[in-house]
């Protein structure tokens, strides 16, 4: 409970405050390369969107701690509605629009929803993604039924109302083109959101996050890490289903009294060099990514990175996944911009380490994503024993020591138990956060993330983190892109089988190539890490598998290895990669 007693409001901390001083400024500025639409919203202009968009809820009978469910693409009305909701009082539960029609209806019935706000579809490589007919088959599927949908109508899909429920979107708008809806003043700990951790087996955990300790710690982070100022623009090109897009694409930059891009589209459509064109254009400053993008740029034609005036930007930072050396030294050496590591978690809704120049100009190391933020108290523990391991790059687990600072988890969304047993009782005789990550830390106190705790590969006896072969491989000049995972095996309990994609794939084009090619890069790893670490195979693919929003999926990987059951690919970006896998296994 962070400063309990106190009352405040996380619409009128975003939007409202900045109008005296900054309301004809840019605040949101919507961007969609799918449908060739560009348009900024100042200050004025989103405070009276959010408005209409709060009367309609509040019309449709949400009231003060009430769910409501949004399933939208990254549309402008997305951010109205996320604000809207929390203007109100009522606490919103985004799902991510690439979840399909079961997963959905899991989220429905944990949050029990008043109101579901959709639209027709969203646009993805200038296909349309039809949202409607697989939110009125999760509605079917749930035994929660919300009584109103709101439905954002794009044009680009059959609509299909359900006659009493369905609601358009812009008829109640027009309605509501003058209300006036004050903010609703909430407790310092009243529930701000539920955003549902992805990946998670069985019943979705809803991380709660709490209201005014979030736009503490967000307020904070702006300036400490993100050296982000008022009037500024701020480009995070994540999506709004994740928490990196509620913190830093809607509620960090506009609380800082940036304007925020809201992008809609690929990295490399209409061609490579569209993000750099938006920093040129809109003088970003701060730019947040995640080390998938700047390795699918890493294929595409150089020429992209330089074409465009990026004096404005201050710094490229990357999270949502490790960051290996090669990729940031090139993304960094081609944009000649301050490459900066973080590492956070849904969970924690901001970073746990990250070098904060804001504080203090620390030097960054790739590979790292820096020491510990101020606020957490990060310690690595020995899992055997239960103690802190205070030696130089020694492997432990990532754990935090309570109270956890302002900004992260109030608890797991109607399961206090499962918050407590999941988060505090999962290290050996220890009351403190996991992470469920390993690390090392340096002489000079930098983390070194190796990945899960559950992505550890015990090849006969010996402890290895898929991330340190990951790195050895992709040392390789020839390779992209690689994934590591464990596959059982009956003589050493588990082997390390790593994919990988190839920047040139005509040298290991005849099957001798290949071969040619696998030998002389598990030299590399041998050289490297030791024989240990060697993969028992290295396959090369075109693609990996994984989720719309760039995570590869490690275990389908390693589930097809084998022989068993993928599971639940709902989120997954393109089917055909998966069967890559297959055919390299059984090939």
């Amino acid at each position: 409970r962070w400063f309990a007693g106190g009352q405040t409001n996380l619409c009128h901390n975003a939007v409202d405050r900045h109008l005296a001083t900054r309301g004809d400024q840019n605040a949101l500025i919507f961007v969609s390369t799918e449908t060739n639409i560009e348009k900024a919203y100042s200050f004025k202009e989103l405070h009276a969107e959010v408005q209409r968009m709060a009367a309609i809820l509040k019309d449709l009978g949400v009231k003060k701690g009430d769910r409501v469910l949004i399933y939208m693409p990254m549309i402008a009305e997305a951010c109205f509605a996320m604000l809207a909701c929390v203007r109100i009082g009522a606490i919103h539960s985004v799902v991510f629009g690439g979840f399909a029609s079961h997963a959905l209806a899991s989220r429905i019935e944990d949050a029990t929803p008043t109101l579901i706000i959709s639209a027709d579809a969203g646009m993805r490589g200038g296909k349309v993604v039809p949202y409607k007919h697989l939110l009125d088959e999760a509605i079917r599927l749930s035994s929660h039924k919300p009584a109103n949908v709101l439905m954002v109508n794009r044009g680009l899909a059959d609509l299909h109302p359900v006659e009493g429920r369905d609601q358009d979107y812009a008829t109640l708008r027009q309605a509501n083109m003058d209300t006036v809806v004050p903010c609703e003043w909430v407790d310092s700990t009243h529930p701000s959101y539920i955003l549902y951790t992805s990946g998670t087996t069985g019943k979705p955990k809803g991380v709660q996050r709490d209201t005014a300790g979030y736009a503490v710690a967000l307020a904070a982070s702006m300036k400490h890490i993100y050296m982000g100022n008022p009037g500024e623009t701020y480009f995070s090109t994540s999506d709004i289903g994740w928490v990196v897009g509620h913190s830093y694409i809607i509620y960090g930059p506009l609380i800082g009294g940036m304007a925020t891009i809201m992008y809609e589209g690929l990295p490399i459509r209409p061609d490579a060099g569209i993000w750099w064109q938006l920093v040129e254009k809109y003088k970003v400053s701060v730019m947040f990514s995640a080390p998938t993008a700047a390795r699918v740029l890493k294929k595409q034609d150089p020429s992209y990175l330089t074409k465009y005036d990026l004096s404005s930007l201050k710094a490229l930072f990357l999270a949502g996944e490790p960051l290996d050396v090669p990729t940031a030294t090139w993304i960094g050496g081609a944009l000649n911009k301050p490459i900066i590591d973080n590492y956070w978690q849904t969970e924690t809704g901001w970073p746990i380490m990250a070098i904060c120049n804001g504080v203090e100009q620390a030097p960054t190391k790739f590979g790292s994503p820096g020491k510990a933020v101020y606020g957490f108290d990060v310690q690595l523990i020995d899992e055997t024993t239960g103690e802190e391991i205070t030696e130089a790059n020694k492997k432990g687990v990532i754990a935090v020591n309570g109270p956890l600072p302002p900004g992260c988890l109030q608890t797991v969304w109607g399961d206090d138990k499962r918050y407590v047993s999941t988060y505090w009782s999962s290290i050996h005789n220890k009351v403190m956060y996991s992470t469920f990550d390993w690390g090392v830390k340096d002489e000079d106190g930098y983390f070194f993330i190796l990945g899960r705790t559950d992505d550890v590969i015990n090849v006969a006896g010996h402890r290895l983190g898929t991330r340190e072969i990951e790195e050895s491989i992709s040392s390789h000049s020839n390779v992209a892109e690689v994934a590591v995972v464990g596959v059982a095996d009956q003589l050493k309990g588990q082997v390390a089988v790593a994919f990988a994609v190839l920047k040139d794939p005509s040298v290991a084009s005849t099957e001798a190539d290949a071969q040619k090619l696998e030998a002389v890069i598990m030299k590399v790893v041998d050289d490297q890490l030791g024989a240990v670490a060697r993969p028992a195979r290295i396959r090369f693919v075109t693609v990996l598998p994984k989720t719309r929003s760039g995570k590869l999926l490690r275990r389908a990987i390693q589930a097809v290895c084998e022989g068993r059951d993928a599971g639940d690919l709902t989120t997954m970006e393109d089917p055909a990669a998966l069967q890559q896998i297959k055919d390299s296994v059984t090939h």
